[in-house]
């Protein structure tokens, strides 16, 4: 990672790879396979990436538990490895039994402290989906990966730990909402400024370089003011105080249409506008909304006369009704900037409109230091192991994520033309060959080998 922000890629870098459990053998094979040979096809040998596997999951389980117990599932070898080389790809992994590894997911997300889950979820035509307009989603969800729930601050209900909590928050906090302190296992929601800031930044910052229209903070802050209220919050203070030059918020939005529309209507008659309900608010709440406008109106200069239009727009929705409207008005989303659980089910219930998450890629972004893991965002599916069945998919596009973050936009190219070639053909695996007419079955590896063909 240089000094500005920018990651220094050789002609032959060394990547880390984690195989992955269950059909992650299966699936590493076709796609280290798709990867080395868009790499050839597109830099004629000037350009290769040297792999080097280290080892996490059921594998190093296996081969080392008798000396390591279960830190063999996730040695810090492997950890180290990440650490050094910045950059890695890895497969679906095993949630272990027992122990004192909750995912080996997030136990990776968290040592490294690569606080963005990155998701883009757009359709490849011909994929089989249950909804008529998949074409319309075209979206990249950027979740906070280290905070909210995930960080798994919990006690189980009859533990001394647990009693502990509850009588601190009955006696000592003044709590009367717990409906049943005596039963009620206990857990806590961690939401940070520092950590809302650099997600947000992170998503503006991807949008405004990838020239994306909107930026979406999705939250549940209508109920939990204080946590993701705040992130609201602290992701628009990051937007007017960092970008103001190249954003607007939807509500300036309406504010400065209003002034040009009409520049003669009053602070009151504007706020009426953007606020239906304000003569039914409170003197004090009016007030609010009629600074609102005049900090708004100061942008006239710079966004007036339409000039808003040609930046980026930042906005928010609650998380239920966002549900709602990726399905019914999904064109209207663009970059989505949401916490750990909100942006878990939204990005799986996107990949569901597009195809699977058969097809959908993931990453893990520290984009300050510079370390990314991409990876599968299935299961290892450990009864189709083996069997050379399965969809590479999500892991191959996983790797045009990471050959994209290293700079090498050719190569990554190269693949996702072949892929949409491939599809476009009805040459697929079992997955989508069985809900398609006139469809060509092909194995995982056969999977590859046409995607190479069609390079």
């Amino acid at each position: 990672m240089g000094s500005d922000g920018m990651l220094k890629v050789p002609d032959n870098p060394i990547i880390p790879y984690i195989e992955g459990d269950g059909t992650g053998i299966d699936i590493w094979k076709a796609s280290v396979h798709v990867f080395d040979a868009a790499v050839e096809k597109s830099y004629g040998g000037s350009k290769k990436i040297s792999w080097m596997e280290v080892y996490a999951g059921e594998k190093p389980f296996n081969l080392f538990r008798n000396a390591m117990g279960d830190k063999a599932w996730l040695p810090d070898e492997t950890v180290l490895a990440f650490r050094e080389f910045l950059v890695g790809i890895k497969g679906p992994l095993t949630t272990p039994i027992g122990g004192g590894i909750r995912s080996l997911n997030v136990a990776l997300r968290q040592l490294l402290d690569l606080y963005v889950c990155l998701r883009p979820i757009r359709y490849f035509q011909g994929v089989p989906t249950p909804v008529k307009k998949p074409e319309d989603v075209d979206v990249v969800i950027f979740r906070e990966n280290c905070e909210d729930i995930y960080s798994g601050i919990e006690w189980m209900t009859g533990t001394a730990e647990c009693g502990k909590i509850v009588d601190f928050l009955v006696k000592e906090m003044g709590v009367s909402d717990i409906r049943f302190p005596e039963c009620s296992s206990i857990g806590i929601k961690p939401i940070s400024r520092t950590g809302s800031e650099r997600l947000v930044r992170a998503a503006i910052q991807y949008a405004l370089g990838h020239k994306r229209k909107t930026v979406t903070i999705v939250h549940k802050g209508n109920i939990m003011k204080f946590t993701e209220g705040a992130f609201k919050d602290w992701g628009y203070a990051v937007a007017t105080s960092e970008f103001r030059s190249e954003v607007v918020t939807e509500r300036e939005s309406w504010i400065i249409s209003n002034h040009d529309r009409n520049p003669n209507l009053s602070i009151e008659e504007n706020a009426r506008m953007i606020d239906p309900g304000y003569d039914m608010m409170s003197p004090h709440q009016q007030n609010g909304i009629c600074r609102e406008v005049e900090v708004a109106l100061q942008l006239v200069p710079t966004h007036g006369n339409g000039q808003f239009k040609k930046l980026l727009m930042i906005k928010d929705t609650i998380a239920d009704i966002m549900f709602q409207q990726v399905l019914t008005r999904a064109k209207e989303f663009d970059v989505i900037a949401t916490m750990n659980i909100e942006g878990d089910l939204l990005s799986d219930a996107l990949a569901a409109q597009v195809g699977g998450i058969g097809i959908a890629p993931g990453a893990n972004i520290n984009y300050v230091t510079g370390h990314a893991i991409f990876e599968a965002t299935h299961g290892t599916a450990p009864k189709y192991a083996n069997l050379d069945k399965v969809n590479p998919g999500s892991v191959i596009l996983s790797g045009v994520m990471m050959l994209e973050y290293i700079g090498w936009q050719q190569a990554a190219d190269m693949i996702l033309k072949a892929l949409d070639r491939t599809i476009g053909q009805k040459r697929v695996t079992y997955d989508f060959e069985r809900m398609m007419q006139g469809a060509t079955l092909l194995t995982c590896s056969g999977f590859a080998d046409a995607l190479i063909e069609n390079m």
